[in-house]
């Protein structure tokens, strides 16, 4: 296959590219803005077309939570516009699309991981433009694919784990959030069930994935200075309402992943074990 990778300078775009050198019997266009504008419809189809794609996985996205609710339009055009876009040119051909979305589309007010049917109810501007997204996507294109991840990171970019390592480093004492509760994510994980899915064939349908377990972003702090070897850092919890922001972040976002799991048959590593890998790369 013929396969477009958008936002291939990502955390997920990135460790896309190294794992097609395991898949190499597919043929990948790797793009990011200089490449190809997925804002610009015309482009899009033009590039569809010249080179004969046959998917498109999205991971492209505007993902700066806090400067969405500033940056309403743009946030909106790279989340939600943007995907139609490709949805509506990969769908002429015939082909197949997987967008990737966030556990922003809930409103975090569950007891109980989220399941893909729960209703959605997206609290931020970053939330409702990929819950647009997601729409876009699965009303344009037959063959696609949602999967709603969270809290990712990986060994490229800017993330979670970067920060409080060099925080960590930097600083005697740091005031994590302990009332969020979630499951980080290892971007390299979710590229390996994209592949799956890629090679087992597109279901069409919206999926959940991050690592297995459950944690507060004040817990996995702890865990990567333990990791990283941090010893000099003091980590005190804190309240959400102490840590004030622009958006609004859900409290409670953990993900079912029974549904991947039992679609691709794939085995998803606990948190720990895949934060463990990344810091070692690191």
């Amino acid at each position: 296959m013929k396969i477009l990778i958008t936002g291939c300078n990502g955390q997920l775009g990135n460790e896309m590219q190294l794992l097609e050198k395991a898949n190499p019997q597919h043929t990948y266009y790797n793009t990011d803005v200089a490449e190809l504008d997925i804002t610009n419809e015309e482009a899009i189809n033009r590039f569809v077309e010249d080179n004969e794609i046959d998917g498109i996985v999205n991971c492209a996205a505007y993902t700066a939570v806090d400067k969405a609710e500033e940056n309403q339009e743009l946030c909106m055009k790279l989340n939600a516009t943007a995907p139609e876009h490709l949805a509506k040119a990969i769908e002429k051909r015939g082909g197949w699309m997987i967008q990737i979305s966030t556990d922003y589309v809930f409103d975090g007010t569950n007891h109980r991981p989220y399941v893909e049917s729960d209703a959605v109810c997206p609290n931020s501007t970053y939330g409702r433009t990929k819950l647009a997204g997601e729409e876009a996507v699965m009303n344009n294109c037959k063959q696609s694919m949602i999967i709603r991840t969270a809290w990712l990171y990986s060994t490229f970019g800017n993330n979670f784990v970067k920060t409080m390592i060099r925080l960590g480093k930097e600083k005697p004492e740091l005031g994590v959030i302990f009332d969020q509760i979630g499951t980080p994510t290892y971007a390299r994980d979710l590229a390996v069930a994209i592949f799956a899915a890629i090679n087992e064939g597109i279901v069409s349908g919206i999926y959940h994935f991050s690592n297995e377990g459950v944690i507060s972003w004040y817990d996995f702090t702890k865990a990567i200075h333990r990791i990283a070897g941090i010893k000099d850092c003091r980590v005190r919890p804190l309240h959400t309402s102490e840590y004030p922001t622009p958006a609004a972040r859900p409290h409670y976002s953990v993900l079912d992943k029974t549904k991947i799991k039992q679609t691709y048959g794939i085995e998803i590593p606990y948190w720990e074990e895949s934060l463990k890998d990344c810091i070692e790369k690191l």
